[in-house]
């Protein structure tokens, strides 16, 4: 588990926030306490899926469906505000790691527990489809093993049977490659026998400790499942009758999830998971975790100041709804921060405050805290797979080794003729704005997680030291939608090629809701005649920084 940062929320709905588990392409989650003392998983969708109003429609479904569920291996809804400016819901805490992470650092399970794992997840997907819901999404990272028993979470994609209207567009399959039935890849009709496959995926993951159909590409993991028999490895005798009959290619040639449930505990899921069901390294790992979380407290809500920066998605389990307890995350594992507007001191009841409010022209609006850096987390994959295996990747490609275009590329060095001339006086304080700053600059932005921060623009007027001399426009353009926040400049320091400018709101922007309030200092350094370098030193907004270049004079 992380701390939360500056810009995120300590308080969403009637819950106290103390830490955040993790973030994916759909949102963040967070660990919180209602008022009664009750351990809760919050999970608050990306900000840019709340201008989807399909997606807003499509969440109000899925909160609906996994209400409805309630069965003993799932995880509870207990709360959730769909309509909110940013949509959220609330589960029930699951003290228990995903099994994906249990099988990484503990290896496979025992055919025991294999056994437990399936039988209970079989009661589980029962009720699922006798409420008329395919779950669509059963996978290692979406089944959390606590001490008591599996949970089956995360109903992010599921949908109602026999439904008409399909959820996602047409010829595209929503799911996790190699955990997708054949059907669900080729785009066919999808029932619950879909989900029986992704199950017996998992059950040939938890035994085995390897996906049934390896491949190195997403391409490679489909075309298996579809035309190619699973790898078993020393999966044995009955459980691996089961597991096979599973993931048979033909629908109607695989259990159904009680039947599946029978036959690996013919006295029922609680029975054979009562007696202690995981191997003891796990046991420990979660006895400790939950002694742990007695100790966390919410934490007071700090002094906001300035934006709230893009983030790389922390590679944590991200499902929706339930996380298990607060472990270490790898050690690649970056923090992933958000624009979500916090409730103030004593307001524990208060939502989470982020909206595009109207008043801009076309195409462009502003939100209400008008500061002087975009605050949009637009990190996160939109992960579908087309029948032709074509993917949808990371809607901003992250990470010091995919940038395009100068976005946070070093600046060109002053070099030649465009150099500015050295002198004795380059270095000596300037009592007003030198000349060569005057004029206007534009160039895009990056943080130091390596993703974009829009589009700056400065306009540089003539003024004496303690004056303001510049106005900065920061943009971002994303789901056809563009955020625009605006500042206003105070010449601080500086010498002939370098300035230190103090930063603050612009007041005719006072009415946005994607940036916030709060002074930031920024350098701009002057590289050559054309060229500009600007570095913001608010940690925040994640310390953007780029190359600005002479757009005017």
């Amino acid at each position: 588990m992380q701390p939360l940062e500056a810009g995120e929320p300590h308080t969403i709905g009637a819950y106290r926030l103390i830490g955040r588990l993790g973030a994916g392409g759909m949102g963040r989650v967070y660990l919180g306490r209602s008022a009664g003392g009750r351990t809760v998983a919050v999970k608050v969708v990306h900000p840019h899926f709340a201008l989807d109003e399909q997606f807003r429609a499509r969440f109000r479904r899925e909160v609906e469906a996994a209400r409805r569920v309630g069965a003993q291996w799932t995880a509870p809804v207990l709360d959730a505000d769909p309509d909110a400016p940013v949509p959220w819901v609330a589960t029930g805490y699951v003290a228990g790691p995903p099994l994906s992470d249990a099988v990484t650092r503990h290896g496979p399970l025992p055919a025991r527990a294999v056994r437990a794992l399936g039988a209970g997840l079989g009661e589980a997907l029962a009720a699922v489809h006798a409420h008329g819901l395919i779950h669509r999404d059963v996978k290692p990272s979406n089944v959390l093993l606590a001490l008591d028993g599996p949970r089956l979470i995360d109903f992010g994609i599921a949908r109602a049977l026999g439904a008409t209207v399909s959820l996602t567009s047409t010829g595209v399959s929503v799911g996790s490659p190699g955990y997708m039935a054949p059907e669900q890849i080729r785009g066919l009709d999808v029932s619950g026998a879909a989900d029986v496959f992704s199950l017996g995926a998992v059950l040939a993951y938890a035994g085995t400790g390897n996906d049934p159909f390896p491949g190195d590409s997403s391409a490679v993991l489909l075309y298996k499942v579809v035309h190619e028999e699973p790898e078993l490895g020393d999966l044995e005798g009955e459980l691996r009758e089961l597991v096979a009959g599973c993931l048979a290619k033909d629908p109607a040639d695989r259990p159904a999830p009680a039947e599946l449930s029978r036959r690996l505990a013919p006295g029922g899921a609680t029975a054979l998971v009562a007696p202690g069901w995981l191997p003891e390294p796990l046991v420990r790992e979660v006895s400790r975790s939950a002694v742990a979380l007695l100790d966390l407290e919410p934490q007071d809500e700090p002094v906001r100041s300035g934006p709230v920066p893009f983030s790389s998605v922390s590679p944590v389990n991200t499902a929706l709804g339930s996380f298990g307890p607060p472990l270490p995350p790898p050690p690649s594992a970056a923090p992933a921060l958000g624009p979500y507007g916090a409730a103030g001191p004593g307001e524990p009841g208060a939502r989470i405050g982020f909206s595009l409010g109207a008043g801009a022209g076309a195409g462009e609006r502003r939100g209400r805290r008008i500061s002087c850096t975009v605050a949009l987390a637009v990190a996160g994959a939109l992960a579908a797979v087309t029948v032709g295996a074509t993917m949808l990747g990371d809607l901003f490609p992250g990470g010091d080794d995919d940038r395009h275009g100068n976005e946070g590329a070093a600046p060109p060095a002053a070099t030649g003729s465009e150099a500015p001339g050295p002198s004795a006086s380059a270095a000596a304080p300037v009592k007003a704005l030198p000349d060569a700053f005057v004029g206007t600059w534009k160039g895009s932005a990056t943080e130091r997680s390596g993703l974009p921060h829009g589009t700056v623009t400065a306009v540089f007027t003539e003024g004496a030291r303690g004056e303001d001399v510049v106005r900065l426009t920061h943009r971002l353009d994303v789901l056809g939608t563009s955020v625009v926040c605006k500042g206003i400049g105070t010449l601080v320091s500086g010498t002939a090629t370098e300035l230190r400018i103090r930063e603050r709101t612009d007041p005719e922007n006072a009415d946005g809701a994607l940036c916030t309030g709060g002074d930031a200092d920024l350098d701009f350094t002057l590289t050559s005649r054309t060229t500009l370098r600007y570095e913001s030193h608010e940690e925040a907004a994640g310390t953007p920084k780029g190359t600005l270049t002479r757009s005017g004079g």
